[in-house]
């Protein structure tokens, strides 16, 4: 006898969004003037503008100076390409000193008041998944919706929007979320809904989501599959959303948690120390412009709606189609519509996950890469603010800014080597006086010493203000320890810097001439790589550091030991790459309170139900998914029910080859083993979408 499965789904309640256009007239700001906080936001951006000019300015006049003369076209070209360097350093260093400073005022003043009311709005809490790992996501989805449904009953809502392509995968997570959902609290549901075509990837999914349901729901709150918030944080975000009618996004700081290699934990580290200068920094000129980093933030639903649908850029990719990099944009078009976009870095209880080990950050890189230079098409959009165009830039030069110091390197090492083979003319006219060859050494020393402190001055403002606060320094395992982490967090991070400015490097390059990197699901846990993986993987990189150290050796030796710090990171980036992602390392170190974090020492509650959550999840659907599927009519009967048209269904073709070769295919195995080993897998979605073939091969699988 046939049961009948719940729909994981409610009704839906359709919200209009029209796509946005590249070009359109920018919208007076719906905030209202206030002299005292609008007058600190212009103030600091003043202060940042002015400091970063001094210091640029007189960095490169000291640079001009050490090549003194008539500049030749090779040092111009290292004149521009330094000046671009260092007018990108100064103007993160200024950033931090304000974000210390912002730092230094709250440890005395102390944070704003978090209220004790529930938010009188709807929040429906987005997770979007694509080929993850079901248990993970699973464990902070529980964790996540137990608090809100304690604490806010009623006023929370979770929708898990799988984007997930390969088969076996979504009937995993179905399994899994089968479970999750009927276990809900209905002071806190969960649903769940499969997109057939995952067009726009994450950007088209949350559009999708706003247009079948968006309606019933005054904000959604959007996380990524390793987000973890605790409930009052998510409950205040809701007020503080609810209480600024202008407010259209409020972005938290994601503290890293949960880091077990070495990798992991050396970004934990960093992001932890370091992450609330530069984000403090941030504020305190961003104000009311602020940016949206495409997870753990509020958004007000109609205005994203009528505002944020992304447009699609004329072209192919890399630099047309869909936008890949939907956050910075869906921000700035927020701005242009007129709504705020604000960054509150006092709501701490805000988590993610690092990837593993250094291959899984090239593997990010090389998506975010693309979609950061993609937005060059944004940068001079008609209606944009100007704090947009700057968070679009900041964004390009995250990675250009790689290919600019690549080049610095390499015009560096001309010059040097050029002046060995040069001979010295001292009367290159006539004249009764030489032409003494001038190359002031101590300025260059002098300037290069001011370049490595305005490299290192945010690293040692977050040290200060570790060691200036007795509960934050506590929190690392006391001063010494602190100060022990910060010094291996540098020396580990010199030494992976190379190779990350040369792989970046590669990504532009490929990028600029035509290459798309397409999305690949991200490794969460494991970052292990065989030595002869990461051997393979960076074979070029150690072969040009070989072969800098070799060229500089022989021709200048003073010149070989300058750059040891970056051939040393470059020779050694295979073993580097190697170890990144091992966890036995990650463990010695935390052993001895080594890159340990508060939330490391003194796990949060909601970060620990993640962790026992996890641990306590058993997968048991099988070898074969679609054994399962088939031989289980409870599981089948809730799979057929979750089966939705996507809201382009008119573009589906009436005749699928795919579909009529998995039903070819289905009526002639004799097994769901087999028929599971035959299906391309374009074949298998087409089944997985089809009850009526499900239920057909069910019967003859039975028979």
């Amino acid at each position: 006898m046939t049961t009948t499965a719940r729909l994981a789904l409610p009704p839906e309640q359709p919200l209009e969004m029209p796509r946005q256009p590249l070009h359109a007239k920018g919208q007076a700001s719906r905030s209202k003037f206030r002299l005292w906080e609008d007058g600190k936001i212009l103030l600091a951006r003043l202060l940042l503008i002015v400091a970063t000019y001094q210091l640029s300015a007189y960095g490169i006049h000291e640079m001009h100076e050490v090549m003194t003369g008539e500049l030749t076209p090779v040092q111009w070209v290292f004149l521009v390409l330094f000046s671009i360097n260092f007018i990108w350093i100064s103007f993160a260093a200024c950033q931090a000193v304000l974000g210390f400073l912002l730092l230094v005022k709250q440890d005395v003043f102390g944070v704003r008041n978090i209220h004790e009311r529930l938010p009188g709005i709807r929040t429906a809490v987005l997770a979007p998944v694509y080929n993850e790992d079901p248990a993970r996501v699973m464990a902070g989805l529980k964790a996540m919706s137990a608090e809100l449904a304690g604490q806010a009953p009623g006023c929370f809502t979770f929708f898990i929007l799988s984007d997930t392509t390969n088969p076996s995968a979504w009937l995993r997570e179905e399994h899994a979320f089968q479970k999750l959902i009927d276990e809900a609290s209905p002071d806190c549901p969960i649903h769940y809904r499969h997109r057939r075509k995952n067009s726009e990837r994450k950007a088209g999914n949350i559009s999708d989501w706003v247009m079948r349901w968006g309606g019933g729901y005054e904000a959604m709150l959007v996380l990524d599959a390793d987000s973890i918030m605790n409930g009052a944080t998510m409950i205040e975000m809701a007020r503080r959303l609810e209480a600024d009618p202008a407010l259209g996004l409020l972005q938290t700081l994601p503290n890293i948690v949960l880091g077990t290699t070495l990798y992991a934990r050396l970004q934990q580290f960093a992001n932890r120390l370091y992450g609330p200068v530069f984000a403090n920094g941030l504020t305190a000129w961003h104000g009311n412009g602020s940016n949206f980093w495409g997870h753990n933030a509020i958004i007000r639903t109609a205005a994203f709606a009528s505002a944020a649908h992304l447009p699609v850029l004329s072209g192919q990719p890399p630099f047309g189609g869909h936008v890949i990099s939907h956050d910075f944009i869906e921000a700035a078009l927020l701005r242009r519509a007129g709504w705020s976009v604000r960054f509150d870095t006092d709501l701490e209880a805000s988590y993610e996950e690092s990837p593993p080990s250094m291959s899984d950050v090239l593997v990010r890189d090389r998506r975010w890469c693309q979609g950061n230079l993609q937005h060059s098409r944004f940068l001079f959009a008609r209606g944009l603010a100007m704090t947009s165009r700057l968070h679009i830039l900041s964004g390009i030069m995250a990675y250009a800014s790689a290919l600019f110091w690549f080049m610095l390197l390499v015009v560096g090492m001309v010059l040097a080597i050029q002046a060995s083979f040069t001979p010295t003319n001292y009367f290159p006219e006539r004249s009764l006086f030489p032409t003494w060859p001038v190359f002031d050494s101590e300025r260059a020393i002098t300037l290069f010493v001011l370049s490595m402190e305005i490299v290192l001055v945010p690293k040692f403002l977050a040290w200060c203000s570790g060691i200036f606060s007795f509960r934050r320094c506590f929190g690392y395992g006391g001063p010494i320890l602190l100060t022990l982490s910060v010094l291996v967090e540098t020396l580990l991070s010199a030494l992976f810097a190379p190779v990350m400015m040369l792989a970046q490097s590669q990504m532009v390059r490929e990028i600029l001439t035509g290459s798309d990197s397409g999305w690949k699901p991200q490794r969460r846990n494991d970052g292990s790589i065989s030595l002869g993986a990461a051997i393979k993987m960076h074979r070029w990189h150690m072969t040009l550091g070989l072969a800098a150290a070799g060229i500089t050796w022989y021709y200048n030796h003073g010149l070989f030991y300058w750059l040891l710090p970056v051939t040393s990171g470059l020779m050694l980036s295979a073993f580097l790459s190697w170890i990144s992602g091992k966890v036995w390392l990650g463990k010695f170190l935390r052993f001895f309170g080594i890159l340990s974090t508060p939330e490391e020492r003194h796990q949060p509650a909601v970060v620990a139900a993640v962790v026992a959550n996890e641990a306590a999840m058993h997968e048991d659907i099988g070898k074969s998914p679609l054994g399962a599927l088939l031989t289980d009519e409870n599981f089948r009967n809730w799979h057929n029910a979750q089966i939705t048209k996507p809201l382009d269904a008119n573009s589906l073709s009436s005749f699928e080859p795919e579909l009529k070769l998995a039903q070819y295919k289905a009526e002639r195995s004799d097994s769901p083993e087999k028929l599971e080993s035959w299906l391309a897998p374009a074949e298998y979605m087409a089944l997985l979408h089809s009850p009526v073939l499900i239920d057909t091969t069910a019967r003859l699988t039975l028979a």
